[in-house]
């Protein structure tokens, strides 16, 4: 007898405990990127009253009795469904549509978030709202380089920082070039280069055509910059394409700055019936200028624009997924960090191993299903009020029993 009742007694606990977990997600249906608890029930041990007997002879087998000695939780399992994402319109607000994990530095160790709710800090540093650091590839002279997913660190953007200037060594031009004016016939464009320090120097280039489907070509500056060299000949098939091209590149000496060579080149430039137009497509070199602004897109870079027009890869963001992210273990303030059962973090670039892109500009919501919550809600609640009716049922069986002796 006393068997139900402390079946029933055990009944209330879980279920109690799976209140909790439902109370627990009800509370943060608001909470970014927050992912809902689910808790399971299995079956105890039985009691066997009676074991089971093989069939012999004329007479048939029996089955064994069982008495059930209640339930216990099975589990509390963390629901990774993706939640919904919400726009903000701000850049550093980030959502990942897919498996991965934000890579945030606590101390010495490596945590992990869905809640992607990022800013700068004093010094520069990309964190989350605690301080933690996320972390990610920084570039370096040559670049990004994500190859090693242990070279991670913290992602630094310093704002007004500058870049010094760079002298122009190559310019493109694409356009056309009348193929019906005469021989003579001039067409000039303005090139704007720069010098190592950043100065501005005026270029002017001349096409003069020479012959048939020849022209010259020439590139003159200032003169005190005592240009030389910047001469050349292009020759154009029948068809208008570019067949042949000679020349040299020209070469100047700005005042207070090193040489300035700079080389033409004419790949994008036709000759067909029509007016002549000539423009820069491509140019290096660039005056002095200072961080803006800053972007990040659906691979995690984080592409700066400076004020002198050019814009430069800075980080990109790290990724983790895991064998089994069912196994990570909260660690509170929504992060999550690696256990025994999750498997070692799998870090890498969004787009890549199943981790999913990043969405600049989004939160991702909570996946906690209202609708779902408030059903289990009553379930359990009436779960609950059937064990305790069982505890009263039992008391009142023993309380039969201490009144036979009356």
């Amino acid at each position: 007898m006393m068997r139900s009742m402390f079946s029933a007694i055990g009944g209330m606990k879980n279920h109690q405990i799976r209140m909790d977990v439902i109370a627990h997600n009800i509370a943060n249906v608001n909470t970014v990127g927050f992912k809902a608890g689910r808790a399971t029930f299995q079956e105890v041990l039985s009691q066997t009253l009676r074991g089971a007997s093989a069939p012999q002879d004329q007479r048939g087998g029996t089955n064994a009795m069982q008495v059930g000695l209640g339930m216990k939780l099975m589990g509390i399992d963390t629901m990774f469904q993706q939640g919904s994402s919400q726009a903000t319109g701000r850049g550093t607000d980030l959502a990942i549509q897919g498996d991965g994990f934000f890579v945030v530095r606590d101390g010495d160790r490596q945590v992990f978030t869905r809640t992607g709710v990022f800013d700068l800090d004093g010094d520069g540093y990309l964190v989350e709202p605690g301080g933690r650091r996320v972390q990610g590839w920084t570039a370096g002279p040559a670049g990004l380089n994500t190859e090693d997913a242990s070279a991670i660190g913290d992602i630094r953007i310093s704002l007004g920082q500058a870049t010094s200037a760079q002298a122009t060594t190559a310019v493109g031009l694409a356009g056309n070039l009348d193929s019906t004016t005469a021989v003579g016939y001039q067409r000039t464009t303005t090139v704007a280069a720069f010098d190592s320090l950043g100065q501005p120097v005026p270029l002017l280039l001349t096409f003069t055509k020479s012959a048939v489907n020849q022209w010259n070509w020439q590139v003159s500056g200032p003169a005190a910059m005592t240009p030389t060299g910047g001469t050349g000949t292009l020759t154009f098939g029948t068809d208008g394409r570019l067949s042949g091209s000679t020349g040299t590149p020209i070469t100047l000496a700005p005042p207070g700055a090193a040489a300035l060579v700079v080389t033409m080149g004419f790949g994008e430039l036709t000759q067909a019936a029509g007016p002549s137009s000539v423009e820069v497509a491509t140019r290096d070199g660039f005056t002095r200028g200072e961080i803006e602004t800053f972007a990040i897109d659906n691979t995690g870079t984080i592409t700066a624009f400076f004020s002198n027009g050019i814009n430069r890869q800075l980080a990109r963001l790290a990724l983790a997924n895991f064998a089994n992210q069912g196994g990570l273990l909260r660690d509170g303030d929504s992060l999550f960090s690696a256990s025994n059962n999750s498997g070692l973090a799998r870090i890498g670039e969004a787009g890549t191993g199943g981790r999913g892109y990043i969405n600049a500009g989004y939160l991702e919501q909570s996946n906690v299903d209202l609708a779902v919550e408030f059903s289990d809600m009553m379930v359990i609640q009436r779960g609950f009020q059937a064990n305790s009716r069982v505890i009263t049922t039992t008391d009142e069986f023993l309380n039969e029993l201490v009144n036979l002796k009356r």
